[in-house]
């Protein structure tokens, strides 16, 4: 098996101070976590605030390093120095606020930042900062400053700027939590499309459920561990245990769970508007 992310009994604790007077208190934001992730997957990590989930996204990046256990990424152990510039080029991530991820005054200059840092020789650079503005549909935008784009713009641009580093996963955190409906499928379709065309290996953190219908696997995250794992229909199948957990589950979920609730002969997970207006068809006739 080809794994990209392969964590292990991973204990990650924040040191909080409270006052100079007392000792610093551990916080365990991920508890004995164990989880891997497939090359070419497209995952998605679900929890509420505070279960872990973006502590994780940080530990795949070698952003925060384990308290114990292992975490490797391609088959690189994250804990040792030597590795975190390879593992960085492997896996790029994608915040939440793109603001805090644009550092340059022009676009194409932000998106070729990270390959320059890299030591990628010039010339190649800007072949990939062409391609990857291509990629998200941001190529008209090459010569404007980040400043002057709407927030799906500017996600896309950091996404673009990760896509540069010629990376074979991308984190994104949250990356639509700022922008509306039509932002937010703009920037996943963007996303999933490098997923297919590049092979890329996706891992999404967010709260939208309907971001996640066509995941190939779900993880829901509670207090640092895996409370649950499959995919979307047996995830989004146990609607009372998710709302146990704090989440939702997509809004023609829920109304199709109602309406089973009321003895309409409905499947026990309907993930589509489509797959509900198939079925109500099919009730009527």
């Amino acid at each position: 098996m080809n794994w990209m992310v392969q964590a292990k009994n991973l204990i990650y604790d924040y040191l909080v101070e409270k006052n100079e007077e007392e000792e610093p208190v551990r916080f365990r934001a991920l508890d004995d976590l164990t989880l891997d992730v497939k090359k070419g997957d497209f995952i998605a990590i679900l929890g509420r605030n505070g279960s872990g989930k973006s502590t994780f996204a940080k530990q795949i990046n070698g952003l925060l390093k384990p308290s114990s256990g292992t975490i490797l990424v391609n088959g690189m152990d994250t804990a040792q120095e030597k590795n975190l510039l390879p593992i960085r080029q492997k896996a790029g991530m994608v915040f939440q606020n793109p603001d805090n991820q644009i550092i340059a005054t022009i676009v194409e200059e932000d998106v070729g930042f990270g390959p320059e840092n890299l030591g990628v020789p010039t010339d190649e650079i800007w072949k990939r900062v062409e391609k990857s503005l291509s990629q998200v549909g941001m190529l008209h935008y090459r010569k404007h400053s980040p400043n002057r784009l709407s927030g799906g713009q500017k996600q896309r641009v950091a996404i673009a700027g990760v896509m540069a580093m010629k990376p074979d996963c991308i984190i994104l955190d949250e990356p639509t939590a700022m922008l509306d409906p039509s932002g937010r499928k703009d920037v996943l379709d963007t996303v999933l499309e490098l997923k297919e065309k590049e092979q890329v290996t996706v891992i999404l953190i967010t709260h939208y459920m309907d971001e996640v219908v066509g995941a190939d696997e779900i993880f829901v995250m509670d207090h640092g561990r895996i409370a649950m794992q499959g995919t979307p229909r047996e995830i989004f199948a146990q609607v009372d245990r998710l709302k146990e957990l704090g989440l939702d589950v997509p809004q023609v979920t829920e109304l199709a769970y109602e309406l089973r609730r009321d003895d309409w002969d409905l499947p026990e997970c309907v993930l589509t508007s489509e797959e509900l207006r198939e079925e109500l068809i099919r009730l009527w006739q």
